[in-house]
């Protein structure tokens, strides 16, 4: 099989210059204009009916649209309730511990800790912790009155109710248009994987389709509603298969070979990604599938497989009556997987948490005004996925909140209100999410004096133009010393430390999977479903999102990182491959003999790994109709062979 690179990566520029670089990712116009109409529609209402204090309460609840993202709405729906009922918690706890200064700052580090450690073990895509803490801040600022607690927590679930519905409405123009998106790319990538074969970008290509088809099948997951199948969801579901088969077949067929195959082929893949939009709908099936001029047997298997997803694209969907068995593990299985002393989501969830806290301390023992601006900076610069992003967030943190504040101070100083200020929080919110898919500190620069403007208009504070701005800038330049000081000194090597240990967990676990396959299970088993699978899949997760925090390091173990990529991607190709296994009944009972070698294989390396030493090579039994299971194993035994001047 194809080697992965273990060469050494291009040099990378410099922290600084990576902090303050602008990426090319489009606009997001709707987005942004949806996420400025949820903030500044409370407002607006409340100074409608009378109250515009009410109205700012409100709009806190607004910030709920922030963690709207391209998923599908069966999870857009959920994820976004829990967000508001989450903000209504808050908002209420924040009103009580008001009057204690410690309890405001032990609370904040635990709702830090808390969001940070869901949204990780869970993979929820979003901003994290930073709001939940923002709200809390807020409303621990405003006057000192315990008894409103149901009042503003009402009127902040009222402002996320409305976020929620402003977040619903494409579903009534496009209801499966995540799940479209994704499996579209996952053609695409199907296509350009194709074109890749022959060349030196196999590998790369292959992780990509690979990475794409895990992620299809996450998001068709995630819009499953068992209640309500669509015939399009349906359609969805059937066409990922067969890229799954097409994808399989090209690994069984096309990973030894050093000859390209016929452009034809790819192209065909590609027309098939078209053929998901609308409007390409209905293209002509000769347009989409070009047969080369010579082609062998494999290539006309691999053509018979095309042709027969093309078919389903263009089958009436009222016709797909295959049954959809979405397997997915339990709430309680993920949290407790990433409930682990060796779980990177866990310790960063708790350093997250006890850094906040000493922020949030030292800020109350000074007395500052407003002192919660200090833990705010330090959120800010903790929620920075990697050492690296942690610095990339300090700088971007300080550059955007510094002139933030000096936007602030002059809009304060105008003393805005009644519509000027709905106009400014639309404005302000509008720009800070167009410019957050650009950079963290465009968006700094405009989401301060937005967060600003709505704190101050609820705390009825007097107001300095020299006093503010200077107090906010030492607020904001303590909390993000605090903030790097922490991560510093906790944790530096917390993640590549552990990588030894959770690769050997992972081996291990696919070895037992590997056992439940392709032995006797007995009649009514479901290998998709049972714990062996759930547990490999907690594994799989846990040491990617390892590795990827490794990588962020400072300083970085360069040689370790070459040395890992290559074994965590054969470890990823083998899991893939055992997932894919699972889904299918035609699998050889295998003999006491073979499972024993196999799993003596497996315990091998995953026994050298642990020692971090080099594994013996021992002869892998061929598994009959699965022989990619077979040469993975034999590609991650050639991996995990240790280079002498490797430093783990």
């Amino acid at each position: 099989m194809r080697e992965t690179s273990k060469s050494a990566s291009p040099k990378s520029p410099s922290i600084i210059k990576q902090a303050l670089t602008v990426n090319r990712k489009p606009f997001p116009w709707i987005k942004a204009f949806c996420a400025g109409l949820a903030a500044a529609l409370p407002v607006l209402i409340g100074l409608l009916l009378g109250n515009p204090e009410y109205g700012l309460i409100a709009g806190m609840g607004g910030f709920t649209y922030l963690y709207v993202f391209n998923i599908p709405y069966a999870q857009r729906a959920k994820k976004l309730f829990f967000v508001v009922l989450g903000m209504t918690l808050i908002s209420a706890l924040g009103t009580l511990a008001a009057p204690y200064p410690l309890a405001v700052a032990i609370l904040m580090g635990i709702i830090g800790a808390t969001v940070i450690f869901i949204f990780g073990a869970l993979k929820i895509i979003g901003p994290s912790a930073i709001f939940f803490v923002l709200v809390f801040a807020m409303t621990t600022g405003m006057p000192v009155h315990p008894e409103l607690a149901p009042l503003r927590a009402g009127l902040v679930f009222l402002g996320g109710a409305l976020s929620w519905v402003i977040a619903m409405i494409g579903w009534f123009f496009d209801p499966h248009g995540p799940e479209t998106s994704v499996v579209k790319r996952v053609y695409l990538e199907l296509a350009a994987f194709l074109d890749s074969i022959g060349t030196e970008k196999f590998n790369e290509a292959r992780h990509r389709v690979m990475s794409v088809l895990k992620e299809a099948e996450e998001t068709l997951a995630a819009g499953y509603i068992p209640w309500r199948q669509t015939d399009l969801f349906k359609q969805l579901y059937v066409i990922n298969g067969h890229a799954n088969m097409i994808f399989l077949y090209m690994l069984e067929n096309f990973s030894e070979t050093s000859s390209k195959i016929p452009s034809e082929v790819g192209e065909s893949v590609r027309y098939l990604a078209n053929s998901l939009d609308q409007k390409n709908k209905r293209e002509s099936v000769i347009k989409k599938i070009l047969q080369p001029k010579e082609i062998n047997e494999t290539i006309v298997q691999l053509f018979t497989k095309i042709y027969d997803a093309d078919a389903i694209m263009n089958e009436p969907t009222s016709k797909i009556n295959q049954v959809i068995q979405i397997s997915k593990p339990s709430l309680k299985t993920i949290l407790l997987g990433a409930f682990d002393k060796n779980s990177i989501i866990f310790i960063t969830s708790v350093r997250f948490g006890v850094v906040t806290i000493i922020a949030a301390i030292i800020a109350y023992q000074f007395e500052l005004t407003r002192s919660y601006w200090v833990p705010l900076s330090c959120v800010a610069v903790l929620s920075g996925s990697t050492i690296v992003t942690t610095y990339h967030r300090a700088i971007q943190r300080g550059f955007g909140t510094i002139l933030g504040i000096l936007i602030a101070s002059l809009i304060l100083a105008t003393h805005p209100s009644g519509y000027i200020l709905v106009f400014l929080i639309l404005l302000l919110t509008f720009i800070t999410e167009l410019f957050i898919v650009k950079n963290y500190g465009l968006a700094a620069l405009f989401f301060t004096p937005n967060a600003l403007l709505m704190a101050e208009s609820t705390s009825h504070g007097s107001f300095s133009f020299s006093y503010f701005a200077s107090a906010r800038l030492i607020d904001v330049l303590v909390g993000i010393v605090i903030g790097l000081l922490g991560v510093w000194i906790v944790g530096r090597y917390s993640a590549s430390s552990r990588l030894p240990h959770l690769i050997t967990k992972t081996i291990r676990s696919q070895a037992q999977f590997l056992l439940v396959l392709f032995s006797d299970q007995g009649i009514g088993f479901n290998a998709t479903k049972s714990k062996e699978r759930m547990k490999m899949r907690t594994n799989l997760i846990n040491l990617k999102t390892l590795h990827d925090t490794a990588a962020g390091e400072l300083p970085v173990n360069q040689r370790a990182l070459e040395y890992y990529w290559p074994v965590i991607f054969s470890i990823e190709q083998l899991g893939y491959l055992l997932e894919n296994s699972s889904k299918t009944t035609r699998r050889p009972i295998l003999s006491n003999d073979t499972l024993a070698q196999l799993l003596y294989v497996c315990e091998t390396m995953a026994n050298a790994t642990n020692r971090k030493q080099s594994p013996s090579i021992k002869s892998v039994p061929e598994i009959e109709e699965f022989l990619s299971i077979q040469n993975e194993i034999i590609t991650l035994q050639k991996f995990l062979q240790m280079d002498e001047r490797v430093s783990i």
